[in-house]
C-alpha cells in the first residue's frame, strides 16, 4: 500500500515546482524509513510514519495558490483535510488515518512533540530542508540542539552535515 500511496501521490503533484515537491517528499520519506528501522518502531507505527512523510507536505501546492507562500502554519491548516481525502480509497483504519491527519497538522510544531512518530518526522524532515534550505553550520547546530531527539537521527544529521 505505501507504493501506491506514493505513486498517487507522485501523479498529483503539479505546478511549477513539481519536482521538486517529488523528490523532497521521497527524501524525507526515505530517511523517515530509515530512522524508522534503525528505532525498531511497531509495524503500525512504521506504516503510519512511513505515509504520513509521503503526504506532510500536501498543502504545498494550494498553499502556493490560496497564500502566495508554503509557510508552514498554511500548510498545517490546510493539509490534514486534504490528507483525509487524499486516502479515502486506500481503507485505512480510522485511527490510522487521524493520526496521520494529526501529523501533517503538526509537521512544522516543534514544541509539545506527540510520539515517536511525530518526533521521527520532524526529524526526517529537517534533514531534507537543511540542505535543500542552505542551512549553514551554525543553523543546523541549532536545530539539532533544539529538535532531534533519536539517537539515530542525530547520528544521520552529525555525520550528514559534519557535525561533532
Amino acid at each position: 500500500m505505501i507504493d501506491l500511496i506514493m505513486q498517487k501521490m507522485i501523479l498529483q503533484c503539479t505546478g511549477d515546482l513539481k519536482k521538486h515537491d517529488i523528490a523532497h517528499f521521497i527524501k524525507v520519506h526515505s530517511y523517515a524509513r530509515l530512522i524508522g528501522h534503525l528505532e525498531k518502531l511497531d509495524v503500525k507505527t512504521m506504516e503510519i510514519l512511513e505515509i504520513s512523510a509521503i503526504v506532510h507536505d500536501i498543502a504545498c501546492p494550494l498553499c502556493r495558490e490560496k497564500y502566495g507562500s508554503t509557510l508552514g502554519a498554511y500548510q498545517e491548516k490546510e493539509g490534514p483535510a486534504l490528507v483525509k481525502e487524499f486516502l479515502q480509497e486506500f481503507c485505512l483504519p480510522e485511527d490510522v488515518v487521524e493520526r496521520i491527519m494529526e501529523l501533517v497538522g503538526h509537521h512544522h510544531s516543534y514544541d509539545h512533540v506527540q510520539g515517536i512518530d511525530h518526533q521521527i518526522l520532524l526529524e526526517a524532515d529537517f534533514l531534507v530542508n537543511g540542505d535543500e534550505m542552505k542551512l549553514d553550520q551554525k543553523q543546523i547546530s541549532t536545530m539539532r540542539d533544539r529538535i532531534f531527539k533519536t539517537e539515530s537521527g542525530m547520528i544521520l544529521l552529525n555525520a550528514i552535515y559534519d557535525l561533532s
